[in-house]
């Protein structure tokens, strides 16, 4: 059974390692061979951490990169039963994408779309044939992680499908919980306003961003304090999911705060610059003690 996953950034890379890890064939593809080479590096590195703690044999780590296989040839999505999109939250760049890959692929076979605020239902009408197939598919970062996958459905998604998505998570060892189309799901209707009530006591003075991190975390429970959460996301994703969330409701929680837009114009988008709230040695690396963001 063949399995695609397109695009191979960083949520690519962790989504194609669960389903390797699960025995399943995957083809991984980007357009960009750099891309490829990272994510690879990226696996190969989770797999070693693996076997260090005792969790993967050699054997293992053989036989989940003996189940990858790479391209930069969109084509090669044909005979998947499975494909799952991880590119940009960019409205048009999936619809474009999808429609391309509708071209290679069976009646059949189910298409994910790994989006975290974009409206699955308009994705599906890009291909109004394959509509009954398009299932928002949302893995939480780090994928290969955290078990959580929201399944969702819109209004002409079936049940076959949905049947089919919520057994593979299961069998990949995720516990999968199925929602109806709505504006950032659960998590994100939940949780990317809390990001933005944090930077807004930021830029209000009333903490440090250490400070706002360590008493969520123990005020509230919150094993990652909300400032290293975006950090970890990418501020320019918190600002995209917050911009989807208050266009599709028009509730004025969903604005996002000025500081944020600022850092994102900035390019300050957390460990994937380097730099966000705190600050990283790289990018995805280490953070760096007492770097985090001063304003004056």
């Amino acid at each position: 059974m063949k399995i695609s996953v397109v695009g191979a950034g960083v949520m690519g890379a962790r989504v194609t390692e669960v389903f390797l890890k699960s025995n399943h064939d995957v083809m991984l593809i980007d357009k960009n061979p750099d891309h490829l080479d990272s994510s690879l590096n990226r696996i190969v590195a989770d797999l070693l951490t693996g076997i260090e703690k005792g969790k993967l044999t050699d054997a293992d780590k053989e036989n989940a990169l003996n189940n990858l296989t790479m391209s930069t040839k969109l084509s090669d999505v044909a005979g998947s039963v499975f494909v799952l999109e991880c590119i940009n939250e960019d409205l048009e760049a999936k619809n474009s994408l999808i429609q391309t890959m509708d071209k290679y692929l069976s009646t059949g076979c189910i298409i994910g779309t790994n989006t975290s605020g974009l409206p699955i239902s308009e994705i599906a009408r890009s291909v109004p044939s394959r509509s009954a197939k398009i299932v928002g598919v949302h893995f939480f970062n780090p994928a290969h992680i955290l078990k959580l996958v929201e399944v969702t459905r819109t209004i002409t998604t079936d049940e076959e499908s949905i049947d089919y998505v919520v057994d593979l998570m299961k069998d990949v060892g995720k516990h999968p919980i199925v929602v109806n189309e709505g504006a950032g799901s659960v998590v994100n209707r939940i949780l990317i306003p809390e990001i933005n009530e944090a930077v807004s006591c930021y830029a209000d003075n009333i903490a440090s961003p250490s400070d706002i991190d360590r008493a969520m975390q123990l005020g509230a429970g919150m094993k990652v304090g909300p400032l290293h959460t975006a950090d970890l996301v990418g501020l320019d994703d918190i600002l995209s999911d917050l911009s989807n969330l208050y266009e599709e409701t028009g509730d004025a929680k969903y604005r996002p705060h000025p500081l944020l837009r600022k850092m994102v114009r900035a390019g300050l988008l957390g460990q994937k610059s380097g730099r966000g709230f705190f600050t990283y040695r790289y990018p995805y690396g280490p953070e760096v003690p007492g770097g985090e963001l001063t304003i004056k």
